[in-house]
């Protein structure tokens, strides 16, 4: 017997149907397995706040002298407005926030002299299980200031524990002139707490044996010196035994500047390329950079050799004397700046009273014509109180290599220039010594600065390393009529400084102009 099974039925999907209610606020229809607390979406971003335990208001502590803020607890640092770094230091501070994912921040505009700081928040939280609220808000903090540990330093005596005493025994002050645009330019014075002017030299006092050091690193990779460490013992604590200590970094630069006439010794003459003794330098880096006019072969010494056998220069500017080209004519190809040129010249005392005259070889083919003065060393006649000068005389191979006038540079008219230059320095800010300087001492460093000026006009590469800014201030020359000569323009050809060389004056670097310097301002 066989039973006779019914084929299965398939059954018809029933429609699934959602679970709706109506929010218990405003009556709108929601689904109630996903629905937070009965409500919808609107109403739950209108009577839920997840900002409420985010403080909204708060102070930021900032240093007036330095223009830091303070990171609590002690940390000082350093940002500008509506910098990332003010960012986070704001976002820091505020208590509350850490239960919260931060979306978005960003600052709010308001006016500088507000002394207010205006932020905007958009942060994101869970307000209940399977739900997640996005909002934002306004943030306020009041600016207040708060003089920094090491503001307070500098405003009281002796509370440095590093000094660097730089030291050049020269009669000028050119060098340290250069060296003062090259620490302009890298800020290492930064850390500084004081720069003291002394005879001879400057002082800088930090607050930290590593903030010397580094301002030692500075000045032994852009001139040659050399340097000797002391110390002095302040206190010793004795159940810790701990000292505490004051340290001092005598720092020397090379008494050899720019255009002075140096006699080597002939030892380290061949040691350094086999060059003539009497030479003249041109440049002043690393290391000391020679020149022999009458080829135009170059050498380099540096600090440690010259260290192991000090020398003086033979003479330096103070002794030069002005010539006048009466005729030139270039003798070889040029090599970098220079070229070799023979000139006829004659001291300028003398025209109209002798006919004496001098053939030499130079090195300044390139700038100079006949007519133009130039200034030079007069070696016929002159008696140099110098060991290795005689030893020169002396030589067989050397003493008939000895000209009687070696030229350095042009000459341009001297005469105040200051107000009339498309261009000005900056200057650090300072404390002269106790002692008044005498009116000659004061006169002498004006003509110091107005050489210094006139070198960076006339040598592009002395100025290639420095920041020169555009003087808004400066007289512009009258318009000349048709026809009409500037005798001015003549002298000052060549000693103008393309505009595109020069940059932006910035009035928030924390310097101030030779000018101003002058008039008793401080920075």
């Amino acid at each position: 017997m066989s039973m006779e099974v019914d084929a299965p039925v398939p059954l018809a999907a029933r429609p699934s149907t959602q679970a709706t209610i109506l929010c218990y606020n405003c009556g709108a229809a929601i689904d109630g397995t996903q629905a937070a607390g009965a409500l919808c979406s609107d109403c739950l971003k209108l009577t839920v706040d997840i900002t409420q335990g985010i403080e909204r208001e708060g102070i930021l502590l900032m240093c007036r002298d330095c223009d830091r803020w303070l990171s609590p607890p002690a940390q000082w640092i350093q940002a500008t407005l509506e910098s990332r770094e003010l960012l986070a230091l704001c976002l820091r501070k505020l208590r509350g926030l850490n239960k919260s994912r931060i979306v978005d921040a960003s600052f709010i505009w308001t006016e500088p002299h507000s002394r207010r700081i205006k932020m905007k928040i958009s942060v994101q939280q869970e307000a209940f299980q399977g739900t997640i609220l996005q909002q934002t808000f306004d943030v306020e903090f009041v600016q207040q200031y708060k003089q920094c540990p090491d503001c307070a330093k500098s405003y009281t005596h002796n509370t440095w524990r590093s000094c660097v005493q730089v030291r050049q025994k020269v009669p000028h002050k050119r060098t340290f002139l250069y060296l003062e645009q090259l620490i302009l330019k890298q800020g290492a014075h930064k850390e500084a707490i004081n720069i003291k002017e002394v005879h001879n030299g400057i002082d800088f006092f930090f607050s930290a044996r590593n903030s010397a050091e580094k301002f030692l690193d500075f000045l032994s990779s852009v001139a040659p010196v050399r340097s000797k460490k002391s110390q002095e013992l302040i206190s010793t604590d004795i159940h810790t035994s701990t000292s505490s200590y004051k340290f001092t970094f005598s720092t020397e630069l090379v008494p050899i500047c720019k255009d002075d006439l140096v006699a080597l010794p002939i030892k380290i003459a061949r040691q350094i390329g086999n060059i003539s003794p009497l030479v003249l330098c041109y440049r002043i880096g690393t290391a000391v950079n020679f020149l022999d006019p009458n080829t135009l072969q170059t050498a380099d010494l540096s600090a440690p050799i010259y260290w192991r056998a000090p020398f003086a220069p033979l003479a330096d500017v103070r002794e030069l004397t002005e010539f006048i080209v009466m005729d030139i004519e270039p003798v070889g190809p040029p090599k970098g700046r220079f070229l070799l040129a023979e000139a006829t010249v004659a001291r300028a005392s003398d025209l109209g009273v002798n006919d004496i005259t001098y053939l030499v070889r130079t090195h300044l083919g390139s700038v100079l014509h006949a007519g133009d003065s130039v200034m030079g060393y007069h070696l016929t006649g002159t008696q140099f109180n110098s060991d290795e000068f005689d030893k020169i005389q002396e030589s067989k191979q050397y003493s008939g290599t000895i000209p009687d006038v070696i030229l350095v540079k042009k000459h341009y008219a001297s005469r105040k220039r200051n107000k009339n230059r498309n261009w000005n320095l900056k200057r650090m800010a300072r404390e002269e010594s106790e002692m008044k300087p005498r009116k000659q001492d004061q006169d002498r460093d004006e003509v110091d600065y107005e050489q210094f000026l006139q070198d960076l006009e006339a040598d592009p590469e002395l100025r290639e390393g420095l920041k020169l800014y555009r003087n808004k201030g400066a007289v512009q020359p009258p318009a000349l009529a048709d026809g009409e000569m500037s005798v001015e323009g003549e002298e000052d050809e060549g000693l103008e400084i393309p505009m595109e060389q020069l940059i932006d004056d910035m009035e928030d670097m924390g310097m101030e102009d030779e000018d101003d310097l002058e008039d008793g301002e401080e920075v």
